[in-house]
C-alpha cells in the first residue's frame, strides 16, 4: 500500500508525457499538423536529449508496444481473409522485390564507398524496413486503406514484418556470431505455420465465441474478450518468432471473420488511440538535437540517400507488378521512412559490431536521427505522392475493396437525409416497418445479437454496434442524416446517445424515448430537440413526428399513429404476434413482391371499419406491409381489399386460425 500524499515514481514523468502530448497536439492541431507529427515533436521536446522531462524511456517503450499492437489489431479487423488472399502475389512477390531491391542498393552503394559487404547488407536490412505504425494510421486517417495504393503498401508491410523474422535471425550469422542457414529455414518455417494456423482457426473459432460472447449483452465482458483475444494472438505468435505487430495483425484477421468485428473495432479504437499515441512520442524522445546541430550536412545526405532509395526500390517492386506509375510513386513515398523495428533490429546488429554503414562513431545516431526525420517528413511525403497520384488520375478503389453485405447495413455509404434508429426494441420494431413502407430511407443501430438477428431476417438495414461510441454513429453516415431516433430503454444509454450525436451533427433532429419524466430535463440539456413518453402513446409519437419531419400529410400520420395505438393495444391483450411470410413462400418465383413483406403486428383482431360502420365480415386479412387488418372479399366491404387501393400495399395474409397463406393482389397469386 503507498503511504496518503504519495505516488509511484513512474506517474509523474506518465503525467508529463500526457500533459505534453495533449498540449503539443493542440498546438499542432492549430497550425494544421497532423496528430502523429506533433506526438513526435512532443517526444523530442519532452525527451532526454532536449528537456530532460521524460528519462524512463523502458516505461514509454512499453506503452508504445502496447499502441503498436491495438493499431495493428485494429488494422487487421478492417481487413478481411479474403481481401488477404486476393493480395497474396502483392504480399510475396511484391514485398519480396521490395526488400529484396532495397538491400541490393543499399548493399552496392556502400561497398563502392568501401564499405564491406557484411555491414553493407545489414544497413540494407535497417532501410529495408518500413513503419507499419505510422503509415497504416495515415491511411485509415485519409481513408485509404482499400485503395489500390493502400493495399499495395499493406502488402509489402506485410512482408516485412515477416522478413523481420528472417533479419533478426541472420545478423548474427553476418556478425560470425553463429546460426546457419537450416536455423534461418527452421525459423522461417516456424513463422509461417503459426501464422497458417492462426488464419485458420479464425474461420472455425472465433465467430462461434464471439457470438457467444456478445449474447451476455455485457459491455465489460465483450471488451475483455477483445482485449484478451488482441494481446493473447500476438503473444502466441511471437513465440514462434513473428514480430508482435505481426501477431496483433492475424489477431485482428481473426477477428474479422466475425459478423461482430465492427463492434469490436469501435469498442478497441479508444484503446488504439491512446496507447498508439505513446508510440509516436516514444519514437521523438530517440531524437538528439544537439547531435542534429553538430552534423546538419551528414543528416541531410542520410535522409536523401534513404529517401532515394526507398522511393526507387518501391516504385519498381510495384511498376514490375503491373501497377501504374501514379501508384507506385504514391506508395513509394508513403513507405519512404525507416520503420520502428529497425531500431530493435540495430541494437542486434551493435551487439555483434555490426554498425550503420561499418560507422562505429556516429553511426547509430545518424541511424536514429535520419528514422526520426523521416517519420516526421511522412505525412508531407504522403500528401505530396496523392498529389501526384491525382494529378494523374490514376488512382481508383482496390478491386478487393470489401463490398456491403447483406444485414450489415447494405450500401450505408449511399445512405444520406436518413432515419438513424438507434435500438431496436418495441419501439423501433413500430416505425421501422412504417419507414420502409413508405420508401424513407433509414438505419438501424444495435447492440443486441438477438435484436440484430431478427432484423436481419426480416431484411430490414442493420449495422450491429454500440451506438453510444462516435465511430458507431459516423458508420451510420449521422454526418448526413436528417433525423436520430433512439429507442434504447436505458436512460443513461439515452442520454449519451443523444450528447454524442448532438456533437457530430449540431443540425441533427433527435428524438428521445423516456420512462419518466424526471428524464425529460437532461435529455433536453444533452440536445433532445423531442422527447416522448414511454409506451403506446410514446411509440406513436416518434412514428408521428418522423413522419413530419419527412413531410407526410397530416392526415397519413394520424392514420399511422391510429395503427400503431391499436397494434400496441392488441399486442398488450394477446402477446405480440407477428405475422411473416416462411421461407418457402419468400422463396417463391410466382409473386415479384415478396421482398415488400415485413414481418407486422396486426393493428386489431378486429376490422375496426366495419365495427365503425356497425357491420358484420366474414373472414380477416391483415397486411404484411403495415398490419392493417381488414375484411376479405367476401366479406360485404371488403376492407382488405380497399386498404390494397388506396395503400398501393400488394400483400395479405389470412388472419384466420389455422390458415397460413398470402395473397398478392398485384400478382393475382396465392403464396
Amino acid at each position: 500500500m503507498l503511504a496518503a500524499g504519495t505516488a509511484p515514481a513512474f506517474i509523474s514523468e506518465l503525467a508529463t508525457l500526457l500533459v505534453a502530448s495533449a498540449i503539443v497536439a493542440y498546438l499542432g492541431h492549430r497550425l494544421r499538423l497532423l496528430p502523429i507529427v506533433s506526438f513526435l515533436i512532443a517526444g523530442a521536446l519532452i525527451g532526454p536529449q532536449a528537456l530532460g522531462l521524460v528519462r524512463d524511456e523502458r516505461l514509454i517503450e512499453s506503452a508504445a508496444e502496447v499502441g503498436v499492437i491495438l493499431l495493428l489489431f485494429s488494422i487487421g479487423i478492417e481487413f478481411s481473409l479474403a481481401k488477404l488472399a486476393l493480395i497474396q502475389r502483392l504480399i510475396f512477390l511484391g514485398g519480396g522485390l521490395q526488400v529484396g531491391l532495397t538491400v541490393a542498393l543499399v548493399a552496392g552503394a556502400l561497398g563502392l564507398a568501401g564499405v564491406g559487404w557484411r555491414a553493407g547488407v545489414f544497413t540494407g536490412f535497417l532501410v529495408a524496413l518500413s513503419s507499419t505504425a505510422i503509415v497504416m494510421k495515415l491511411l485509415m486517417d485519409r481513408r485509404e486503406t482499400g485503395t489500390e495504393g493502400g493495399e499495395s503498401a499493406l502488402g509489402i508491410l506485410i512482408f516485412q514484418d515477416l522478413a523481420v523474422v528472417a533479419m533478426v535471425l541472420f545478423v548474427p550469422m553476418l556478425g560470425g556470431a553463429g546460426g546457419s542457414a537450416w536455423d534461418l529455414a527452421v525459423a522461417f518455417a516456424k513463422a509461417l505455420g503459426i501464422v497458417v494456423l492462426v488464419l485458420v482457426a479464425a474461420r472455425r473459432l472465433m465467430p462461434p465465441l464471439l457470438e457467444a460472447v456478445a449474447r451476455t449483452c455485457s459491455q465489460e465482458i465483450f471488451v475483455l474478450a477483445v482485449v484478451a483475444i488482441c494481446f493473447g494472438t500476438a503473444w502466441a505468435t511471437s513465440l514462434a518468432g513473428v514480430s508482435l505487430s505481426l501477431g496483433a495483425f492475424l489477431a485482428g484477421l481473426v477477428v474479422s471473420e466475425s459478423r461482430f468485428s465492427a463492434l469490436v473495432f469501435g469498442e478497441i479504437l479508444p484503446l488504439q488511440i491512446l496507447f498508439s499515441a505513446m508510440f509516436f512520442v516514444s519514437v521523438g524522445l530517440l531524437l538528439d538535437f544537439r547531435f542534429l546541430m553538430a552534423h546538419p550536412w551528414a543528416l541531410l545526405a542520410a535522409v536523401g540517400a534513404v529517401l532515394l532509395v526507398k522511393v526507387l526500390a518501391t516504385g519498381a517492386s510495384l511498376r514490375l507488378l503491373g501497377y501504374g506509375s501514379a501508384t507506385a510513386a504514391f506508395s513509394g513515398l508513403l513507405l519512404a521512412q525507416v520503420g520502428e523495428f529497425s531500431f530493435v533490429l540495430e541494437r542486434t546488429g551493435r551487439a555483434v559490431g555490426l554498425f550503420p554503414a561499418g560507422v562505429e562513431n556516429g553511426g547509430p545516431q545518424t541511424f536514429i536521427a535520419t528514422t526520426v526525420v523521416l517519420m516526421m517528413a511522412t505525412p508531407v511525403l504522403a500528401r505530396f505522392g496523392a498529389r501526384i497520384r491525382d494529378r494523374r488520375g490514376a488512382e481508383r478503389a482496390a478491386p478487393s475493396a470489401a463490398q456491403p453485405e447483406p444485414g450489415d447495413g447494405g450500401a450505408v455509404g449511399e445512405l444520406g437525409d436518413h432515419v438513424l434508429v438507434a435500438g431496436f426494441g418495441e419501439a423501433a420494431r413500430r416505425l421501422v416497418p412504417v419507414l420502409d413502407a413508405r420508401g424513407i430511407p433509414y438505419l438501424v443501430l444495435t447492440l443486441s445479437p438477438g435484436g440484430a438477428r431478427e432484423a436481419e431476417a426480416d431484411r430490414l438495414r442493420v449495422l450491429r454496434g454500440n451506438y453510444t461510441r462516435r465511430h458507431e454513429l459516423e458508420r451510420g453516415k449521422i454526418e448526413r442524416a436528417r433525423l436520430l431516433v433512439v429507442a434504447d430503454d436505458d436512460p443513461e444509454t439515452t442520454r449519451r446517445v443523444v450528447a454524442a450525436a448532438r456533437a457530430l451533427n449540431p443540425d441533427l433532429e433527435v428524438v428521445a424515448r423516456v420512462q419518466g419524466e424526471d428524464q425529460i430535463a437532461a435529455l433536453r440539456e444533452a440536445g433532445a430537440s423531442s422527447v416522448v413518453a414511454e409506451e403506446r402513446e410514446g411509440m406513436a409519437r416518434i412514428v408521428g413526428r418522423v413522419l413530419e419531419s419527412y413531410g407526410v400529410d397530416p392526415s397519413a400520420v394520424r392514420a399511422e399513429e391510429e395503427l400503431v395505438r391499436s397494434a400496441a393495444a392488441v399486442a398488450a391483450r394477446a402477446g405480440d404476434r407477428r405475422i411473416r411470410l416462411s421461407e418457402a413462400q419468400r422463396s417463391t418465383r410466382a409473386c415479384s413482391h415478396v421482398a415488400l413483406a415485413r414481418p407486422v403486428s396486426p393493428s386489431a383482431s378486429v376490422c375496426v371499419e366495419c365495427v365503425e360502420a356497425g357491420d358484420t365480415w366474414v373472414h380477416l386479412r391483415v397486411c404484411l406491409t403495415c398490419g392493417h387488418v381488414g375484411c376479405c372479399d367476401s366479406s360485404k366491404n371488403q376492407h382488405a381489399s380497399r386498404h390494397h387501393g388506396a395503400a398501393g400495399h400488394p400483400l395479405v395474409a389470412s388472419l384466420e386460425p389455422g390458415e397460413d397463406w398470402a395473397w398478392c393482389y398485384e400478382d393475382q397469386t396465392y403464396l
